[in-house]
C-alpha cells in the first residue's frame, strides 16, 4: 500500500534536476574539455547554462573553452591565511540556471563550508531542481579504493560514495588509449614540464593506465546495465540478487569484503546487507577499543556504500548466517578468504557442512573474496 510519504517522494523525484557525470580513468583524458564543449552546445541551443565551478589546471585548450560561457562567481574564503575559492552553492540555487557545470565531484570543501564534500553540494543543487553536469576520475569511487591502491600504490583520499553514481541519470566514459594519454602527458597537455617525468614513472605507467581504463569501462557498463534493468521491464522469472556480506572484527579483511560486495551489488543493481555476529569474547566489555573503533568505521563505510547493517549477538555464527539468509531472501553470501577470524569460527563448529548444504538447498551462492 502506497503511503502519502511515498507519493511525496515521487513528487520530489520528478522535481529533481537531471544529473550527468563524465567519468575517466585519470586526469588529462578530457572530462572538463568535454563538459565545456557541451556547455557551448547547450548555450547555442538556447539553454540557460552556467559555469558553477570548473578547474582547467591551466591547460590551454581547456581554458580557451571558458570564453563566452557565463560564470557564477565563486565564494571566497580565508583559510590558514590564504584566500581560497569554492563553489557558491547558494548563488547557483538563487540564480536557478537550467544547467550548471560543476567540476571535481570528489573535491573536499574548505573547513567552514556547509557541506564537507562537493558531491554533497551537487545533491543540494539537484534537489533544488537544477540540472547538473559533473566529472570524476575512476580512482575516486569509494568501492574501488582498494583496487586502485593495488594498481597504483597510492591510496586516494578524496572519494565519493557509489550511491552518488547510482543517482546519475547518465554516466559517460571519456576514453583514451594508454598511448594517447601518455602522449598528451609528454606533450605537456596534462601537467607542466617539471612534473612529467615523475608522473610517467609513477601513476602514468602504461600497465597502470590499462588497468584503470578497464575499471572505468566496467563501471560505465554496470551503470548502463542498471539503467536497462530499472527502465526496461523484466521477465518475472529472473531472480533478483540480494547479497549478504559477512565480516568479523578483522579490520582490513572486513573493509575488502565490504567494498567488493558493494561492487557486486552495484553491478547487479541489487540490495545488500552487512552482517556482523558478535560472539561472546567480542562483547562490548571484552573487545579492545581499537577493534570497536574499526568496526564502527566499517559499519559507516558499508552504510555509505548502501548496505543495511545487521549486528547480532550469538555464539553460533553459522546459524546466524542461515537465519539472515532466510529472513532477507539472500541469493549470495560473501565472506573473506580462510585466514579470516569468521572463517575459523565457522570451521571450528560442526555445522559448517550444514551451512554449505543449506546454501545449496536454498540455491544460495557462496563467494569467498580475496
Amino acid at each position: 500500500m502506497q503511503t502519502s510519504q511515498d507519493f511525496l517522494d515521487l513528487i520530489k523525484k520528478s522535481r529533481r534536476g537531471k544529473f550527468k557525470i563524465y567519468i575517466g580513468m585519470s586526469a588529462g583524458v578530457g572530462k572538463t574539455y568535454r563538459m565545456l564543449q557541451e556547455a557551448h552546445s547547450l548555450l547555442e541551443s538556447g539553454i540557460d547554462v552556467k559555469i558553477g565551478y570548473v578547474e582547467t589546471h591551466n591547460r590551454k585548450e581547456t581554458h580557451a573553452l571558458m570564453d563566452g560561457l557565463p560564470l557564477i562567481p565563486r565564494r571566497k574564503l580565508f583559510y590558514k591565511g590564504k584566500e581560497l575559492e569554492e563553489l557558491d552553492v547558494q548563488a547557483v540555487i538563487n540564480l536557478r540556471p537550467e544547467v550548471v557545470i560543476i567540476d571535481e565531484l570528489a573535491h573536499t570543501n574548505i573547513e567552514g563550508s556547509k557541506n564537507q564534500k562537493r558531491w554533497q553540494d551537487v545533491l543540494d543543487v539537484l534537489d533544488a531542481g537544477i540540472n547538473v553536469i559533473s566529472a570524476v576520475n575512476i580512482q575516486h569511487i569509494e568501492s574501488l579504493n582498494e583496487e586502485v591502491k593495488d594498481i597504483t600504490n597510492v591510496e586516494v583520499k578524496e572519494r565519493i560514495p557509489d550511491s552518488v553514481l547510482v543517482q546519475a541519470d547518465e554516466v559517460v566514459n571519456i576514453d583514451l588509449t594508454a598511448e594517447e594519454l601518455i602522449k598528451r602527458l609528454k606533450d605537456g597537455k596534462i601537467y607542466d614540464a617539471t612534473k612529467i617525468n615523475a608522473a610517467l614513472n609513477n601513476f602514468f605507467k602504461n600497465e597502470n593506465i590499462l588497468q584503470l581504463r578497464e575499471l572505468a569501462l566496467k563501471e560505465v557498463a554496470s551503470q548502463v546495465k542498471r539503467k536497462v534493468e530499472t527502465e526496461v521491464s523484466q521477465l518475472k522469472n529472473i531472480r533478483k540478487e540480494r547479497f549478504l556480506a559477512c565480516i568479523s572484527s578483522n579490520e582490513k579483511v572486513a573493509r575488502k569484503v565490504i567494498r567488493k560486495t558493494a561492487r557486486l551489488a552495484n553491478y547487479y543493481n541489487s540490495q545488500w546487507s552487512l552482517l556482523y555476529v558478535q560472539i561472546p569474547k567480542e562483547s562490548a566489555d571484552k573487545i579492545p577499543l581499537d577493534k570497536q573503533r574499526h568496526l564502527i568505521n566499517n559499519f559507516k563505510l558499508a552504510t555509505e556504500l548502501g548496505a543495511e547493517i545487521i549486528k547480532i549477538e550469538s555464539d553460533n555464527v553459522t546459524k546466524a548466517i542461515i537465519e539472515q539468509c532466510e529472513e532477507r531472501k539472500i541469493t549470495t553470501v560473501c565472506i573473506g578468504k580462510p585466514h579470516l577470524n569468521l572463517w575459523k569460527i565457522i570451521l571450528a563448529t560442526d555445522t559448517f557442512n550444514s551451512l554449505l548444504n543449506r546454501l545449496t538447498i536454498e540455491n544460495i551462492d557462496l563467494v569467498i573474496l580475496s
